[in-house]
């Protein structure tokens, strides 16, 4: 029996939920530490945020949500029995995730060419920490879809393999609403 929306559950296992919320909690450790550093040096963080391209935080942006979208698309079709149409939409998630991984890698080398390293000032060495962190998460995430999909694939996944499945699905949410928090500090907080 597959679960169905509104049943009262708590998508995933337990053991994601502690490791989500200790994840969050860390996090917002270092989103207070960067917010505070830049009320010390606020031209040296302005400087830093008007240069990154906008255009490469957006594109991250969009490649994040539409791989969550289509997470949740996909378990949606698992539960409904549409394993073929669950599988490709994880399939989609993980392009997309392989999406981000190749425009960062392009951001980064863009801002190490025009002189912007790690080394050159506190923006920067947050920026590439905080964004070296995240991207180390999503390929975590983009391993944990490579088992989503294998799961997928098997005929009729069962309740155990549906709860692996959200447990996934869950982890990527996280990993988009990292970005999310991180692409409105390093890009728009003006």
């Amino acid at each position: 029996m597959r679960p169905s929306r509104g049943d009262g559950r708590v998508p995933g296992e337990t053991g994601i939920w502690v490791f989500i919320f200790g994840d969050l909690a860390v996090f917002t450790v270092f989103f207070c530490v960067f917010v505070h550093e830049r009320s010390r040096s606020p031209e040296e963080f302005e400087r830093g945020r008007q240069a990154l391209s906008l255009t490469f935080g957006t594109v991250n942006t969009l490649l994040l949500l539409t791989g969550s979208v289509c997470v949740v698309l996909g378990l949606h079709a698992l539960r409904r029995g549409a394993a073929r149409s669950g599988a490709w939409s994880f399939v989609v998630t993980l392009l997309c995730g392989a999406g981000f991984v190749v425009d960062k890698y392009l951001e980064y080398a863009h801002e190490i060419q025009a002189g912007h390293g790690p080394s050159v000032n506190d923006f920067f060495m947050y920026y590439f920490v905080l964004t070296g962190i995240h991207l180390l998460h999503l390929l975590i995430g983009m391993t944990a879809l490579v088992i989503m999909y294998r799961i997928a694939r098997t005929p009729a996944p069962g309740a155990e393999q549906m709860r692996v499945l959200e447990a996934g699905g869950c982890y990527w949410h996280l990993v988009d609403l990292l970005w999310i928090v991180l692409f409105a500090l390093l890009y728009l907080m003006r």
